[in-house]
């Protein structure tokens, strides 16, 4: 039996996947919760088997509790999904060792194939995300997106784009005001956007907030 963490901030999808995960006899849910921040500190607690989360949450997003789960818990099989996949998070998925990532409008038998081949300890990638892999391979020169950001980069971009202040995005990431300040400067260069409406698109448009809240 595989003991299973749910995190997903998006109700009905987190009752849709609670309820494959209790109907296979393979698996046991064990936590669930729709915020970052209690997702990490679930997973830490009580260690599952696999760990299912979305990429886009509030607090602490799914690339950030992945990072801290190869840190510190390598064990834990880690399935993603995401409304807005892309080549930037694919290509941290694979470096971060996800046993698989979906797109959230893919059918439910796609989420319960996914949820049982890498609860199975293999690999899934949903069609769309499929495709993705196929152009990386296809075309590597394009694969390092210009638009690039490390982990840390894309935490703190999607608190600048939830309207958090440098002070607040310090106090929820565990670092000093002046680090954030240095990452969200980082941020600014590297995408060569210089208002936190520009930033807040492009954090829309890379899936790392909702544009509909």
């Amino acid at each position: 039996m595989k003991r299973v963490v749910v995190v997903e901030d998006q109700v009905i999808l987190r009752e849709f996947i609670i309820r494959l995960v209790e109907a296979s006899p393979m698996l046991e849910l064990v936590g669930q919760t729709g915020d970052g921040l209690d997702g990490y500190a679930l997973i830490a607690k009580l260690k599952p088997d696999m760990a299912i989360l979305d990429i886009m949450l509030p607090g602490l997003n799914g690339v950030g509790i992945m990072k801290k789960i190869r840190q510190e818990m390598p064990e834990v099989r880690v399935l993603g999904f995401s409304a807005f996949p892309n080549r930037i998070l694919v290509r941290q998925m694979l470096e971060l060792g996800a046993g698989g990532l979906v797109q959230k409008s893919e059918s439910l038998q796609t989420l319960e194939t996914a949820i049982e081949t890498v609860a199975q300890g293999q690999t899934y990638f949903s069609p769309h995300v499929s495709d993705i892999l196929r152009e990386m391979m296809l075309h590597p020169e394009q694969a390092n997106h210009p638009d690039d950001l490390s982990t840390r980069e894309r935490e703190v971009l999607q608190l600048v784009a939830e309207s958090y202040s440098n002070k607040q995005i310090a106090e929820k990431l565990g670092i000093s005001v002046k680090t954030a300040e240095t990452h969200r400067n980082r941020i600014i260069s590297k995408l060569d956007i210089h208002d936190s409406a520009g930033l807040t698109r492009f954090a829309i448009a890379n899936g790392l907030v909702d544009p509909n809240p």
